[in-house]
């Protein structure tokens, strides 16, 4: 039996405007689905801080849709430990359909008077195959429908070109914001098959803060310098809470149909005593007792890229059959040869402004074969210390993004 390579690329947050795919409009409940994604955002982003000392951000939904796609074609305990990894909580037969709901919903911002969207917030999906090769009809029909994703003739016994030509789509899903996603040397003759997802983002805040009021003030780094950043200003109602070591503020975005959630420390020193127990309880419970309050808000301007490989990281939460040659099931994606995952990889920007914010992400997966009776203070939320955010849609609760700011000069 011959062993050979896919890969699964995922281009995420690239704030881009696609074209829409037909699929069922909210077919099924979403429900299970965002919170398994909630739940793998934040176990992934516990396990790459171990390893991250600087800023980093990555999208949690590009990955997961990215592998859900490869998930189409696993069985048996391939599929098994990919589903409890990636907390799908849905069987296949339910899981696609649900994806073609949220991936629809996602893809339809509201419009304004002009009748243009009035962010922009898409998913797009391919198939990379090789040319000739005997995918199953079911796989390909499955990830078409559900995902959007076509199938294009791929030659990877030209790895460059083959790379080139990939390389290009993510390029222009992201508005050239993601640049080189597969590294040189990543695919090999062997490939036959890679799977790519984008999401673009870009919006305006809800209240953008004044250019006129940023100054340059002290940002204490991971490392305990201080250095002068950017740091815009404005004292508005947010939603907002806080327990006894960090702060949770809600800065949303226009028509309020998205929101970054930021988690402050309440001391310099913080972050990492907070990023272990980040995960220990759902996303919804940290924001679950957000009241909407006056906020006097500092927050750093701050842009940078993050690429990673993923396929340790994977592999180490609990999905180990998938990368393995000798064990690896992914009989439905084709039975003419065994197919295994040889890498993962991910590559994110974001930028962060007085205006809102733009961001993308790619990841690529490889495989080889309430009122006041007396004016109220407001809470004051000065963000010179590192902090941990994340951009969600509001309407879904699916979490796009997540990053680290460590030192907002570091791009």
């Amino acid at each position: 039996m011959i062993w050979t390579k896919f890969a699964v690329a995922a281009v995420v947050a690239a704030l881009i405007s696609l074209a829409r795919f037909a699929g069922p409009v909210w077919a099924a409940s979403i429900d299970p689905l965002v919170k398994g994604n909630s739940a793998f955002a934040l176990e992934l982003y516990t396990r790459l801080a171990k390893g991250e000392k600087g800023n980093f951000f990555f999208s949690p939904a590009s990955i997961h849709t990215a592998l859900a796609m490869a998930y189409a074609g696993a069985r048996g305990a391939t599929a098994d430990e990919m589903s409890r990894v990636l907390h799908f909580g849905l069987d296949q037969k339910d899981l696609h359909p649900t994806f073609a709901s949220l991936i629809n919903t996602l893809n339809s911002p509201p419009l304004g008077f002009d009748q243009k969207p009035v962010y922009q917030l898409c998913v797009a999906n391919a198939l990379w195959g090789q040319k000739g090769f005997p995918f199953e009809a079911a796989f390909v029909d499955l990830v078409k429908k559900s995902y959007g994703a076509g199938l294009h003739d791929t030659d990877f016994v030209k790895p460059e070109e083959a790379r080139k030509t990939i390389n290009d789509w993510v390029a222009e899903q992201t508005r050239d914001k993601i640049q080189d996603l597969i590294p040189a040397g990543l695919l090999q003759a062997s490939m036959r098959l890679v799977l790519t997802n984008a999401v673009y983002f870009k919006a305006a805040w809800a209240e953008t803060f004044d250019k006129s009021a940023t100054q340059d003030r002290p940002f204490t780094t991971g490392a305990g310098q201080k250095v002068q950043i950017p740091m815009m200003r404005q004292e508005r109602h947010f939603n907002y809470s806080e327990t006894d070591d960090v702060q949770i503020l809600e800065l949303p975005y226009i028509r309020n149909a998205l929101a970054m959630s930021i988690f402050l420390p309440k001391t310099k020193d913080g972050l990492g005593q907070f990023e272990a127990k980040l995960a220990s309880q759902p996303l919804s419970d940290w924001l679950g007792k957000l009241g909407n309050v006056k906020v006097d808000v500092s927050l750093p301007r701050f842009k940078f890229t993050s690429s990673f490989g993923l396929g340790d990281t994977l592999q180490a939460m609990g999905i180990k059959a998938a990368f393995s040659s000798d064990l690896a099931d992914f009989s439905g994606m084709t039975t003419a040869e065994k197919l295994f995952i040889a890498a993962v990889v991910h590559k994110a920007f974001v930028a962060v402004d007085e205006e809102g914010t733009e961001a993308a992400a790619a990841t690529a997966v490889a495989m080889d074969g309430g009122a006041m009776p007396r004016p109220e203070e407001p809470k004051v939320f000065l963000a010179d210390h590192p902090f941990i955010f994340l951009i969600r849609h509001l309407e879904t609760g699916e979490v796009l993004f997540v990053g680290r700011v460590v030192n907002p000069k570091a791009e």
